[in-house]
Parts: structure tokens; C-alpha cells; sequence
């Protein structure tokens, strides 16, 4: 089965993108180093293409209704322009996907991870026979970018009418791209300021071309899924098919924020109040190791001889310069300041839990 393409493929593979499989997608992993293209995104502003993301417009009189019932997060008091991190769990409470749900001012949005986009379309239609609803995959008709990075607002800001640092942190505002019709939102998976913009497929390589012409002098460089993942990794943001599976739940992930259980139906609840009563669950934590080998996803957790888990995601953080993890533990190895180690091929490598996350970027 041959690789689906963004619209600016041609753009990284003539710039040295380095291309790589991820979700049945060619994507860029990085172009120049992960290191490089994470520092311009902490220290000036980094731009990514992110059409891969699956993007399933609803429409339809029952389009809420059918949101609150499949999501974890609440639907219905979405005001317009409001954007809401949310889960979709099976029966059993195990995450299906991690997602994003925008109230647009016709219709809603759901932005799906792109190696779970077929599944939760099939998801979707095994369960929306009793609503009238009509939902419509525009994942290769639209395109997706990320500007994230501190000059992020101002390298955009000339191209759109709409006052960008009034747009509230989760909103998000339609907008005139290119003389097309754009939906611009205070959105990110970085740990940084930022916006992500959708915009017709047809004008993806114009807008791709304007941002980086118009940066290039304020630092702006394009940046690959290498350092998208050492930058959501600093922020402590999970990524599904490691801190997020079917058999993991949102509660155990620390996801709570994204869970009302008692304020509406949906599928899954019935298991999730059960899982919120047990005190054997593990709990997400964050580990800062003494040296700087990586721990990687898989890798033993010990507390003394006692094995109380596995790391889920690590890194050397280009920010923090130290080897950081997230990883899963027992209940009683959860707090913060606890001396741990971890596995690294049969050496145990000295670490310490700390708090979540590892980095936010400083206050404006």
C-alpha cells in the first residue's frame, strides 16, 4: 500500500527533509537536526506540516448530541470558536484516540491522530445509526500547518485581518487566508505559543511559501516530527501508541481534565466510574535521570529490586539538557521527589519522579 502525500511534499524532499512512515504518511522527520529545529521553536518560531492529522467535519440537527456521546469532554457547552482536548474510549474505558473538538460556526470539527483516522471513522459509522448526523473526512481536501514558537502570532499576523493575540488560548477564529476561507486557532502540541491553521488543500504550498519567505529573516524554520516529539515530550503531552493505547484508560493516563463523568452519557462511562474507585492504578509520572543516556519506551522502572513499571516515552530534552521520561508506575513510587532507576540494556540507570511537565514556557 503506497503512502499517502501532504500537498507539500515536494517542498521538504527538495529542501533535504529527511522523509520517514508514520501513520500511512510520508512525513518530514527533521531537515536540518531535531536539536536545531527544537531550539527555533522554543527561541523563535517553527514551522510544521501537520495534514496528516485526520480532520471529520460533523454536520447534521443531532451533530451534538452525537459529539457528546462518543467523547469523554462535553460538547454541548462549547461556545462558538471554542476548542476542547477530549477522549474516545470503548466500552471497556481504553482510549481509542486522543482529539481535538472545534464549534465552528456551521458545523463541528474533530482532529484525530492520522494513524487512528480509519479507525475511529469506522468507530464513528458502527455507531451513529440512531442520529441524524452526516460526517465528512476532509483530511486530504484541507490542508493543516503548525506556527508554534514564541514570534509565531507576528509572523502570521500580516497575512490574516483577525487580531491574533486576542484569540484566547483553545479558541480559534475563521479567517481570509490567501483569499480563502481559513480557520486559525490558538492551538499546539509544543509547549509553546502558537497557532495551527486550516486552510483548502489548493493553497497549502502558497501558504507554506509565504510564512517561510516572510520568517526566514525572524529565525523561522521548518521542523520535522523529530523535534514535534522532543517538544511534547518536554510539555509531558502523551502520544497515542505510547502513553496512550485501548488498553489504558484516561483516568490512569491523568487525563481527568478531559472526563465528565457525571455530567453526561457517553461511551465508556460505566467502566471509567468504575476505574475512578481503584487505588491499584498506575499513575503517569515524569523522571528526571542523573545521566544522560535516553531511557526508552519499554524500559523497566525499579524502586529498589522492585520493578513498579515501564517508561512509555524518553529523551535527552534539548531544552532542559537532561535525559527526561514519562513512564508508568505503581501507585506508591508516584510522588514526586522518589529515588528510582531504570533499565537501560541491563544497567540501572538512577532517576528522580518530579512533577508534570518538564518545562512551560515563560509568561509573556
Amino acid at each position: 500500500m503506497s503512502l499517502l502525500r501532504t500537498p507539500c511534499h515536494a517542498w521538504h524532499v527538495a529542501r533535504g527533509g529527511r522523509m520517514v512512515e508514520f501513520g500511512g504518511w510520508e512525513m518530514p522527520v527533521q531537515y536540518t537536526s531535531i536539536v536545531t529545529e527544537h531550539h527555533a521553536v522554543r527561541r523563535a518560531a517553527g514551522l510544521f506540516d501537520i495534514a496528516h492529522m485526520g480532520r471529520l467535519k460533523f454536520t447534521g440537527p443531532d451533530a451534538t448530541r452525537f459529539l457528546d456521546n462518543l467523547l469523554t469532554n462535553q460538547v454541548a457547552s462549547l461556545s462558538m470558536g471554542q476548542i476542547k482536548y477530549s477522549l474516545i474510549t470503548n466500552e471497556q474505558g481504553g482510549i481509542l484516540d486522543d482529539v481535538l473538538v472545534y464549534r465552528l460556526p456551521d458545523c463541528h470539527l474533530l482532529v484525530v491522530n492520522a494513524s487512528n483516522r480509519l479507525k475511529i471513522v469506522d468507530w464513528i459509522e458502527r455507531h451513529r445509526q440512531n442520529f441524524s448526523v452526516t460526517v465528512e473526512d476532509q483530511t486530504t481536501t484541507h490542508f493543516m500547518a503548525a506556527l508554534q514558537g514564541p514570534r509565531a502570532l507576528s509572523l502570521l499576523q500580516p497575512l490574516v485581518k483577525i487580531d491574533l493575540p486576542s484569540i484566547k488560548y483553545y479558541y480559534g477564529s475563521p479567517a481570509t487566508l490567501l483569499g480563502q476561507p481559513a480557520f486559525v486557532s490558538r492551538t499546539g502540541y509544543t509547549g509553546e505559543d502558537g497557532v495551527e491553521i486550516i486552510i483548502p488543500a489548493t493553497h497549502a504550498q502558497e501558504l507554506w511559501d509565504r510564512l517561510m519567505e516572510t520568517g526566514a529573516s525572524q529565525g523561522l524554520a521548518p521542523a520535522g516530527l523529530g523535534c514535534r516529539d522532543t517538544l511534547r515530550l518536554e510539555a509531558a503531552m502523551p502520544l497515542y501508541g505510547h502513553e496512550l493505547n485501548e488498553s489504558i484508560d484516561p483516568l490512569t493516563a491523568g487525563l481527568d481534565f478531559a472526563v465528565r463523568l457525571h455530567d453526561k452519557e457517553f461511551m465508556g462511562q460505566t467502566a471509567l466510574v468504575a476505574i475512578q474507585s481503584r487505588t491499584d492504578r498506575q499513575r503517569r509520572i515524569g523522571l528526571v535521570l542523573a545521566g544522560k543516556r535516553i531511557a526508552r519506551e519499554g524500559a523497566d522502572v525499579y524502586q529498589g529490586d522492585t520493578r513498579v513499571g515501564s517508561v512509555t516515552s524518553g529523551t535527552f530534552s534539548p531544552t532542559l539538557e537532561k535525559s527526561i521520561a514519562m513512564a508508568y508506575v505503581t501507585p506508591a513510587a508516584a510522588e514526586t521527589g522518589i529515588a528510582l532507576s531504570v533499565d537501560i540494556r541491563g544497567q540501572r540507570e538512577p532517576a528522580t519522579t518530579v512533577k508534570l511537565p518538564f518545562y512551560k514556557r515563560p509568561k509573556a
